[in-house]
C-alpha cells in the first residue's frame, strides 16, 4: 500500500509540531522551511488535522499551529486516517463499513485473497496505532533541524526510506 503526499507531509507536519511541543505556536512557514514542504500544499494538509482536533490555530503576530494534545497521545493511525480516510489496501479489505464503502467488489463473498488483504491491513492499522508523535520526536537530543541531523533535514525531498537510511548512517 502507497500512502500519499497528504499523509507523508502531514505526518512530517505533526512530528515537527510534536518536536516544539510546549513552546507555543509555530507558523506554517516555518513548519514549511525546516521540512522543505511546500507551504501552499501545507495549507491543504493541516486543514483536516485542525477540524479533527490534531492541532489548533491561532491567528496574530504570534500565532501558527500546535498540537491538540500531547504527542504521546496522538497515534500516527489518527493522522493517517484523518488525512486519507480508513486504511484500505484493497476495496474488499477495508476499515468503512461495507454500507459506507464507495466501492464493493463482486467477489468479496467468494475472494479467496481477501483474508490475505484484510491482514494486510490489520498490520498497517496495528503499526500505526501502536506508534505515537512522541516516538518519533528525539529523547533527550537535539530536535532533528539542529545539531548531528542536520543533514538529513536539508536532503531535498528524500523518502522516508532514504531518510531513515541517513539517520543510521549519521549515528553510527
Amino acid at each position: 500500500m502507497k500512502f500519499s503526499s497528504k499523509s507523508e507531509y502531514g505526518v512530517r507536519v505533526m512530528a515537527e509540531l510534536a518536536r516544539r511541543f510546549g513552546s507555543g505556536p509555530i507558523s506554517l512557514t516555518e513548519i514549511a522551511r525546516q521540512e522543505d514542504l511546500p507551504l501552499a500544499y501545507l495549507e491543504h494538509v493541516v486543514a483536516p488535522l485542525r477540524k479533527a482536533g490534531l492541532i489548533t490555530s491561532r491567528y496574530g503576530a504570534h500565532g501558527g499551529y500546535e498540537l491538540g494534545r500531547p504527542p504521546g497521545e496522538i497515534t500516527l493511525a489518527q493522522v493517517v486516517r484523518v488525512l486519507e480516510g480508513p486504511i484500505a489496501p484493497m476495496v474488499c479489505a477495508s476499515e468503512a463499513p461495507e454500507e459506507l464503502r464507495e466501492q464493493h467488489c463482486a467477489r468479496e463473498t467468494f475472494c479467496s485473497t481477501r483474508v490475505m488483504w484484510t491482514r494486510v491491513r490489520d498490520s498497517i492499522a496495528s503499526a500505526l496505532t501502536a506508534m505515537t508523535l512522541a516516538d518519533l520526536t528525539p529523547v533527550g537530543g537535539p530536535p532533528l533541524t539542529t545539531g548531528a541531523y542536520q543533514g538529513v533535514v536539508s536532503l531535498p525531498m528524500v523518502s522516508c526510506t532514504e531518510q531513515m537510511i541517513v539517520e543510521r548512517s549519521l549515528a553510527d
